[in-house]
């Protein structure tokens, strides 16, 4: 990974905002700093950012708002911030396309191993061939990222593509939470595991008739397999 990296930092504590850009100084980021969330929009329309961090409970616009109004038009890797930690904000927080979601007070380091597993996730390697897999009734396009359920689009969030992704390349193959973890997420030391649970959830809600496709092994973990 370059570290050319440019984060835009939504956040309206400046001592919040201080931490961050004292842990990303040391990683050569390029910090882009809005302190409200209509600054944040207007920034991420007028600047290349390839991570956004934002923070909820912002002053004008709040980061629900913001997330939902980026993802309109991006697929930028999106970390939210808050100091709610409710099972609801979560889910509601993936819902709107967020891609990771960490409570205050967190780790300046923590952030900053999580900034690197999304951008390692979200990068593209030229040198791969792209090819689609499909499976039964699901069509997954590596190219455009783009998954049809009986030849109707569905709308995924990244971490719902890429979760789908890798266990549809995987096969039959059963995995763990904590597996998923590294192999989606790129890190294992600060997750929930539950979040793979989570994610399992909104997935199988979009596929709909296809949702059997990803099985729970109890105890276990999940799995790709079309049933026979």
């Amino acid at each position: 990974m370059e570290n050319s990296v440019r984060v835009l930092l939504i956040e309206d504590e400046e001592k919040m905002r201080e931490l961050i850009k004292i842990a990303f100084r040391k990683e050569n980021f390029i910090l882009i700093e809005a302190v409200d969330g209509r600054q944040g929009l207007n920034l991420f329309k007028t600047n290349e950012a390839d991570i956004v961090i934002l923070d909820i409970m912002l002053p004008e616009i709040d980061g629900w708002t913001v997330c939902r109004e980026i993802r309109r038009t991006s697929n930028i890797p999106i970390i939210l911030l808050t100091a709610r930690g409710e099972e609801f904000d979560k889910l509601f927080g993936f819902e709107l396309g967020a891609d990771d979601y960490l409570v205050k007070p967190f780790s300046p380091k923590e952030l900053t191993a999580r900034v690197k597993a999304l951008l390692r996730r979200s990068e593209v390697k030229s040198s791969e061939a792209v090819t689609n897999l499909e499976f039964g009734d699901i069509v997954i396009d590596k190219l455009s990222r783009e998954v049809t359920v009986n030849k109707q689009r569905i709308n995924l969030t990244n971490k719902e593509y890429e979760l789908l992704h890798f266990l549809a390349s995987n096969p039959k193959i059963v995995f763990t939470r904590e597996q998923l973890i590294l192999k989606v997420w790129g890190y294992e030391q600060y997750s929930d595991p539950r979040t793979v649970d989570t994610h399992i959830k909104k997935l199988r809600d979009k596929l709909g008739d296809c949702s059997s496709y990803i099985s729970t092994i109890w105890g276990v973990g999940y799995k790709f397999e079309v049933p026979k």
